[in-house]
């Protein structure tokens, strides 16, 4: 079965000062996306789509994705072109079209990432193996431990998830600002206290094809009321949580262990490059 790894990498790294989807790190001078394509390809996806802007393809695809040319379909997608902006807007129309701009290039089901997160390498084994089962109305989540997504230089936002006793994905709330306390809790500026063992999305989804029809349908319902904004996006948590609470579709929680790291902060550079190291990746 043919299967599609879609890397949004349209976001504009405001909080790290520059175009983080570049950052490289080690002797190896590896991108966080690196280790994405090529876990990806171990766990046997045979198709990369990378959701860019216009503006960082020169760089996007001189330091990123040029090299994998050769050895899986590689796909670009233009976000910033796939709806248009209003006059004064200059980011794209969030998560949930950066994945349905990708509609046209995916014949079969998908995972889709973040391009700046590094996700450690079980989870693409796990989304492969979800995708063989072949259900054409069941998505799937890697549900990391709260615990293991934090940052030691800033707040993070995350998509705190409740599942039943079976994994069934019940619902996804998106909380910000949140940092680990003296106590080992995990306050959000909202000002909710987790104890950091709660399931986290950190948008690493598995879908069936015909979610791009449901995302579709969902993003002309956001886009007749927020055609003219320059802050409102389309997240694609939330099209999954709407999904499941009207039963247009189910998703399932991939439990995993497995550590995130990421490069929210510049500062997070050293951190993320010392864990790398430690397990073997660069």
């Amino acid at each position: 079965m043919n299967k599609t790894l879609i890397a949004m990498a349209a976001g504009m790294g405001s909080r790290f000062g520059g175009l983080k989807q570049a950052a490289k790190f080690g002797d190896s001078q590896k991108v966080i996306l690196d280790f994405a394509v090529e876990d990806a390809l171990k766990a046997g996806f045979d198709k990369a789509v990378f959701v860019i802007r216009r503006d960082i393809e020169k760089i996007f695809r001189d330091d990123v994705s040029k090299k994998y040319e050769k050895h899986l379909d590689v796909r670009y997608v233009f976000q910033d072109e796939a709806a248009k902006l209003p006059e004064g807007r200059k980011k794209p129309w969030g998560t949930g079209h950066a994945v349905l701009s990708c509609a046209g290039c995916v014949n079969g089901p998908f995972l889709a990432v973040n391009a700046d997160d590094y996700y450690g390498r079980g989870v693409y084994a796990q989304s492969a193996t979800f995708m063989d089962a072949d259900a054409p109305r069941l998505c799937a989540l890697a549900g990391y431990r709260l615990s293991n997504t934090l940052s030691e230089n800033g707040g993070v936002s995350r998509g705190i998830c409740e599942a039943d006793k079976n994994l069934n994905l019940l619902s996804i709330a998106e909380f910000t600002g949140l940092k680990e306390s003296s106590d080992k809790k995990v306050a959000s500026a909202e000002g909710r206290v987790f104890s950091g063992d709660e399931f986290t999305s950190l948008n690493f989804w598995s879908f069936p094809k015909d979610l791009m029809g449901l995302l579709g349908t969902y993003f002309d319902e956001f886009m007749s009321v927020n055609s003219k904004s320059e802050k409102a996006e389309f997240y694609l948590p939330a099209a999954v949580d709407r999904a499941i609470k009207t039963k247009a579709a189910a998703a399932k929680v991939l439990p995993t262990d497995e550590r995130w790291q990421g490069v929210t902060y510049r500062e997070d550079m050293p951190i993320v490059e010392a864990f790398l190291k430690q397990n073997g990746r660069i």
